[in-house]
């Protein structure tokens, strides 16, 4: 039976180290989160990033503008935070409206700000290995990886979904670590090859949103499985990985909810607090 990879505890840690760094810093960093338009959902969300940022002694600034910006003023507001010294850090809270693009918006925010570490300046220092502000939810399971206290080095990692956020910074994270790493995607599955790789992973990441995608009994003998993805099945929230057979084969494995998800803030805050000290 698998032992559970649960963020919380890991959160919380990692939380009491902030607190120190912050109260070193000798001032409050500024993340400035921006909406636009009424989404109850990134609402939600940011609320819970605020409550964290408070409870470490970061100073959170909600910007909501209306849904009928133009992309040519949301860019003009960003410029604005990027200038404003005060502020840090910089999030965009998703969705946006359909009049903008994310991947551009995202490009506009200065590399040293970029608290999501999406800009094409900080994926690229992650390709020679110097990034310090990483993707949040790439960076959650790095943490967990570690926590597990496996060694990285040679081990066969397999990861099953290939986003901007999660997989393909993720494959970089652990091709630095020396695992030998492999993407798999909608191709793979078309070529009806996903379940041949996943059978061989000693390390498997699942980040699709697809509940049921990965079949428990695929999971190798004594695994590590982190499960990233988050699907409402009926009344119950579910991963991608059929956890109850997969919790029987694993030698460690991420809950859902309870695994990547309690960690992801928690990185989110910590970029902050990089942030400050790269500024």
């Amino acid at each position: 039976m698998a032992k559970l990879l649960e963020g919380k505890f890991l959160a919380e840690k990692i939380k009491e180290e902030l607190k120190s760094q912050v109260s070193s810093l000798g001032r409050r960093p500024v993340l400035a989160s921006i909406i636009a338009g009424d989404n109850a959902g990134a609402e939600s969300y940011a609320k819970s990033q605020k409550k964290t940022a408070e409870s470490l002694g970061i100073e959170y600034q909600f910007h909501k503008l209306d849904s009928s910006i133009s992309e040519p003023a949301l860019v003009e507001f960003i410029h604005k935070l990027n200038d404003e010294k005060t502020v840090n850090g910089v999030i965009i809270q998703m969705p946006l409206p359909p009049q903008i693009d994310y991947k551009k918006i995202s490009g506009c925010i200065a590399p040293d700000k970029d608290v999501e570490g999406m800009h094409p300046a900080n994926i690229g220092k992650i390709v020679f290995g110097k990034a310090r502000i990483l993707p949040c939810t790439a960076a959650a399971v790095m943490e967990l990886l570690n926590s597990s206290g496996i060694g990285l080095r040679g081990k066969e990692a397999v990861i099953v979904g290939h986003s901007e956020i999660v997989g393909k910074p993720l494959a970089l994270l652990l091709l630095d670590k020396f695992a030998t790493t492999t993407v798999c995607h909608i191709g793979t599955s078309e070529a009806g090859k996903l379940e041949e790789h996943v059978k061989k992973a000693e390390v498997l990441i699942v980040a699709v949103g697809r509940a049921g995608l990965i079949k428990g009994e695929w999971i190798k003998e004594g695994a590590v499985v982190i499960d990233v993805g988050i699907n409402r099945v009926a009344d119950k929230i579910v991963g991608d990985v059929g956890f109850e057979e997969a919790e029987k084969r694993a030698s460690y494995i991420t809950p859902v909810p309870g695994g990547v998800g309690p960690l992801t803030v928690t990185m989110l805050m910590r970029n902050v607090v990089e942030a400050a000290k790269l500024q």
